[in-house]
This record gives structure tokens, C-alpha cells and sequence, in this order.
């Protein structure tokens, strides 16, 4: 094992799933990859999505007060590598890439039509941590295809595969792994010896 001292490369966190975020304000759209982002709370349902704050989709989510954190499965990698790769200040990112969005339900930030999930924040809070912004949305509305999920709600991969980034620009999927159901109450009561 190697001992370094600070977070060296800082990248044993990874892999994390990939998303697209949304956002709408100002007549732009704009769509960014991100990797930093996670459910807070259940109730009230709180996600958050770290950001640069010189980004555009911040600019967007700070004058709109919503956003939209958009699964993708890996069938869109590619597109997930492609928004994250250009600055929607530059281009309109729908449609040089051939985005399909769709309207939302209680937010007006377009949904990704290829997503197998989508949740629709309303901004509650913000809050500078180092180089980025923690943004936190209620999720007020979700989109999903209900053969992407088991009747327990677990991903059920095998009829999607969710789009993993493993950092320094590689992406991975769920194909072909081994699933494991393993009970915490159950693994928690057991002892050693």
C-alpha cells in the first residue's frame, strides 16, 4: 500500500455514476456532466450537485432556483463525455450533440428523453466548499422508466446499464457484473469466529 500525505491524485473515490445536469433560465438551456452529486435526506427528498461556480448551468440554477439531475445509461456515455467536454456558453449543447429533451413536470428545466431517470429540484440551498458550490434541490417531481427499476425500486440492470465514471476521462457499465443481495440486519448480527 502506498501512504501520501494530502489527497494525492484524489481519485479512490471513483467510480461514481455519471449524470447530466439541466438547466433552464434566461431563454438557455444548458446541459453539464457531473460526478459529484447525492441524495441528502428522504424526507423532505434533498439531492445535491457539486459545481464550479464560473459554469454556466451555476449561473442558470442560481437565477432560475432549479435544476434538473438527469441518470443516463451508458448507451449515452458518449454524450455524457460530450456535454462535459464543451462550454454551453459557446454552444447550445441540444443541439450539437442531438439532445432530446422533453418538458418537465413541476420545473421548467428540460429532461433528457435518453435518461432512465430524472429528478426535478426546486434550489434550497447553496454553500462554498473549496474550489466548488454544493447546490441542493428538493426534488419535487421524478421521471422514470418503470422497466429500468424492480418492484423493490432497486436498478434493476438487467435492463439498464448505468453510465459510471471512473475518472481521468474513462467511463464503465454494469455489464456482465455480479450482483450480490446482502442484508445489512442480517450481515450487522453476525459475528467473527
Amino acid at each position: 500500500m502506498v501512504k501520501i500525505e494530502g489527497a494525492g491524485r484524489f481519485s479512490c473515490h471513483y467510480p461514481v455514476l455519471a449524470v447530466i445536469v439541466t438547466s433552464r433560465a434566461k431563454g438557455k438551456d444548458n446541459a453539464m456532466a457531473v460526478g459529484w452529486h447525492a441524495s441528502l435526506s428522504k424526507k423532505p427528498p434533498l439531492y445535491g450537485i457539486s459545481i464550479t461556480t464560473h459554469k454556466l448551468t451555476h449561473e442558470l440554477i442560481l437565477e432560475s432556483k432549479e435544476f434538473a439531475v438527469n441518470f443516463m445509461p451508458f448507451e449515452m456515455a458518449e454524450v455524457v463525455a460530450a456535454v462535459g467536454g464543451v462550454s454551453g456558453r459557446e454552444t447550445d449543447k441540444f443541439e450539437q450533440f442531438g439532445i432530446a429533451k422533453e418538458e418537465a413536470l413541476r420545473t421548467s428545466t428540460p429532461l433528457l428523453r435518453d435518461a432512465y431517470a430524472s429528478y426535478e429540484c426546486k434550489l434550497v440551498d447553496q454553500k462554498t466548499y473549496g474550489d466548488h458550490e454544493w447546490m441542493v434541490g428538493e426534488v419535487v417531481a421524478v421521471r422514470f422508466s418503470e422497466q429500468a427499476f424492480a418492484l423493490d425500486e432497486c436498478l434493476d440492470i438487467a435492463e439498464v446499464n448505468p453510465t459510471f465514471y471512473l475518472g481521468s476521462e474513462r467511463y464503465a457499465t454494469t455489464q456482465e457484473c455480479d450482483v450480490q443481495h446482502l442484508d445489512r440486519h442480517v450481515y450487522g448480527k453476525q459475528q467473527k469466529g
